[in-house]
């Protein structure tokens, strides 16, 4: 198994309604590192025709973040008019709803320009049962907690997806890919829920979080980074270790595997500061 990207690449990407193109440029400039266009669950039926003529120039040129697209779901009548449509624009990755095979992924590459990510977003049941073959395929995976509760008819709470979101971090970390992105947090004012969510998802091992306003941008990303205690503690770690023997700290033994979570405490701080 080659060596997993898990804990680098950390992302919060933003979803912005694809009707509400003056958004745009506003979400690229509120402080995360990708925005997500959302051609899916933003955009009323009657409007998925309309919102692929969003004039070029609603798009930010000079950005300084990845822009992905969210097209509707492989089994609507939208899909293949949204991928061609992101493929014309030159977005830098698509984003698949209620992905349910590795097949599916293979097709839209495909159908992509060379290069652009695709990003997988595990919302069914069918999806999970799926998971390996999906990890193996996809640039990266991303949990859609809400739609997946109501697949499979249970609460959206931290104890009923706990499985859940442990078995698409396992599927991750077995396919040597980047850590997958937690759900969103449908809460938008209260920085302490948001941050608390945050908190789990980097607890069960996500490499990011799915946002749906820029106010959960700053407690997103706080909550990834390390606390002054644990910084504290992954430097003396990571500075007492360097002949490879193990050793005792805080009266804890040291060996490999700590070490390696201290240096990933110490690259997370490098990456959120």
């Amino acid at each position: 198994m080659s060596d997993p990207a898990a804990h680098k690449g950390l992302t919060f990407p933003l979803f912005v309604p694809a009707d509400r193109p003056e958004r745009f440029s506003k979400a690229c400039a509120a402080g995360t590192d990708s925005v997500i266009i959302d051609f899916e669950d933003a955009v009323a039926p009657d409007s998925k025709v309309a919102v692929r003529r969003i004039p070029e120039r609603a798009l930010p040129v000079d950005r300084k973040v990845r822009l992905f697209l969210r097209v509707n779901a492989v089994q609507t009548p939208w899909y293949r008019d949204d991928v061609a449509f992101a493929r014309s624009v030159g977005f830098d990755g698509v984003v698949l709803p209620k992905t349910e095979s590795a097949q599916q992924i293979a097709d839209l590459r495909a159908a992509l320009d060379p290069g652009r990510m695709v990003i997988a977003l595990v919302e069914t049941v069918a999806g999970l049962a799926a998971i390996d073959e999906i990890a193996a395929e996809a640039d990266q995976m991303a949990f859609g907690s809400i739609d997946f509760a109501e697949d499979m008819g249970c609460a959206h709470t931290r104890l009923a997806l706990l499985p859940i979101r442990s078995r698409i971090v396992q599927a991750a970390r077995m396919a040597g890919r980047i850590a997958p992105i937690d759900g969103v947090t449908t809460t938008t004012d209260d920085a302490a829920i948001i941050a608390d969510d945050a908190a789990h998802s980097i607890e069960m091992g996500f490499a990011g979080k799915l946002l749906i306003h820029p106010k959960q941008i700053a407690p997103a990303r706080g909550a990834f980074r390390p606390n002054a205690a644990d910084l504290d503690w992954a430097q003396r770690v990571v500075a007492a270790a360097g002949d490879g023997a193990t050793l005792a700290i805080d009266g804890a033994m040291v060996d490999a595997p700590v070490v390696a979570r201290a240096r990933r405490i110490l690259e997370r701080e490098r990456t959120l500061s």
